[in-house]
C-alpha cells in the first residue's frame, strides 16, 4: 500500500477497537503481518488503535511482539520522565506518585528526537483509576484559543532543564542520557542543537527551542506538539508550586520550565487555558489484561489517571 495516496479519515471515537479471540504472541504476530497495511492505515486515521484478546502476560510476551512488528526502536534517552527498563526495548510506564495525574503529552516532544509510534500493554490493572489518558492532538489544536496557536506559531518554545550529578531534586543528568562520559552527552547535545552549560558540583543546564505545533510525518496534518503545560511548575497545583518558588531564586533554575522561543515568558494563564482545553478532549479506556495499545505519538498524546492498588503497564517507543 502506498501511504502517499491514502485518503485519511478521522475515527468517530478513540481508540479505534480490534477484538480478537484470545490468541497467543506467536498468532498475533502472524495476524499483525498479514494485515500491516490496513493495521498502518487505520493507526494514521485515528492515531491509536486497541487489541483486545491478545495473550500477553509478561515482559518476555510483550517484548516478542513489539520486536516482531517494529524495528528501529528509540531508548529512553533525554527523557525526563522516571521509568525503568526492564529488557531489551521494554521500559515501565512512567513512575510518578499513584495519587497524582500526568498530564497530557506527546512523549519526547521537547526534545529533538521523538519516537513515532508507543506500544502499551496492562500486566496488572490498578485497583481503582490508573487509566491511560489519550487526547487526538489534532483536536487539541482545533479547540485551542487562536491567540495562544499564533503566539506559539510565531515565538517558538525553549524547555529548560537542570539535571544534578547525582544528588538533588528530579533526574540526574547520568540517568537521563544513560552515561556518565561528559565527552559523550556534550557529543550527542551538539549533534540535536541543545545548548548546554555545566555548573556548580557537575550540574547540567540544558536549553532546546522547538516549534510547539507541527506537521505530520505522513499525513502532512498540523498537530499541537508540545509540552508547555508539563514544564511550567503552575500545573503542579498552587501549593507546590508555592514550594518550587521558594526553593530557588530564578525560575531558570527549577528542575524544568518553559518559555517562549524569543525569551518571553509564558503567563500562568495561558498555561491553564492549554490545561483546560486539552481536558475537554481527553479520554480514560479502561484498562484489562491482554491488551496492546499502539498509539502514534504525533497525531495522539497521552497521560495517567490517579490509581489505588498495584499497576504494571509496560511501554515500547519506536521510529
Amino acid at each position: 500500500m502506498n501511504i502517499d495516496h491514502v485518503n485519511f479519515t478521522r475515527a468517530a471515537s478513540l481508540p479505534v477497537i480490534e477484538q480478537l479471540n484470545d490468541v497467543a504472541p506467536d498468532a498475533f504476530i502472524g495476524y499483525y503481518k498479514e494485515n500491516e497495511g490496513e493495521i498502518e492505515k487505520k493507526l494514521l486515521e485515528a492515531g491509536v488503535i486497541k487489541f483486545k484478546g491478545v495473550r500477553i502476560g509478561s515482559v518476555e510476551d510483550f517484548q516478542k511482539i513489539v520486536d516482531s512488528i517494529s524495528s528501529e526502536f528509540l531508548q529512553y534517552i533525554d527523557g525526563n520522565s522516571p521509568r525503568k527498563k526492564l529488557s531489551g526495548n521494554v521500559y515501565t510506564s512512567t513512575e510518578y506518585n499513584q495519587a497524582l495525574r500526568i498530564t497530557m503529552h506527546n512523549e519526547l516532544s521537547y526534545s529533538a528526537k521523538w519516537p513515532n509510534k508507543l506500544f502499551f500493554s496492562c500486566i496488572q490493572p490498578a485497583t481503582t483509576g490508573g487509566e491511560t489518558l489519550i487526547a487526538d492532538s489534532r483536536d487539541i489544536l482545533e479547540k485551542m484559543n487562536r491567540d495562544i496557536v499564533s503566539e506559539i506559531a510565531e515565538r517558538g518554545i525553549t524547555y529548560i532543564r537542570n539535571l544534578h550529578a547525582g544528588r538533588g531534586i528530579g533526574p540526574s543528568w547520568q540517568d537521563t542520557f544513560e552515561t556518565a562520559d561528559k565527552d559523550q552527552l556534550e557529543e550527542y547535545c551538539n549533534s540535536y542543537a541543545i545548548d548546554f552549560e555545566w555548573g556548580r558540583k557537575d550540574s547540567l543546564r540544558l536549553k532546546h527551542s522547538t516549534k510547539g505545533i507541527i506537521q505530520h510525518r505522513v499525513t502532512k496534518e498540523m498537530v499541537w506538539f508540545n509540552q508547555i503545560d508539563q514544564f511550567h511548575p503552575c500545573h503542579l497545583g498552587e501549593e507546590m508550586f508555592e514550594v518550587v518558588q521558594l526553593l530557588y531564586d530564578t525560575p531558570e533554575e527549577f528542575p524544568m520550565y518553559v518559555r517562549f522561543g524569543d525569551g518571553k515568558e509564558i503567563s500562568e494563564s495561558i498555561v491553564r487555558e492549554i490545561l483546560r482545553t486539552i481536558e475537554e478532549v481527553t479520554i480514560a479506556p479502561v484498562w484489562q489484561t491482554n491488551e496492546l495499545l499502539i498509539l502514534d505519538n504525533e497525531l495522539v498524546s497521552h497521560g495517567r489517571n490517579s490509581y489505588t492498588g498495584n499497576r504494571k503497564v509496560l511501554v515500547s517507543m519506536s521510529a
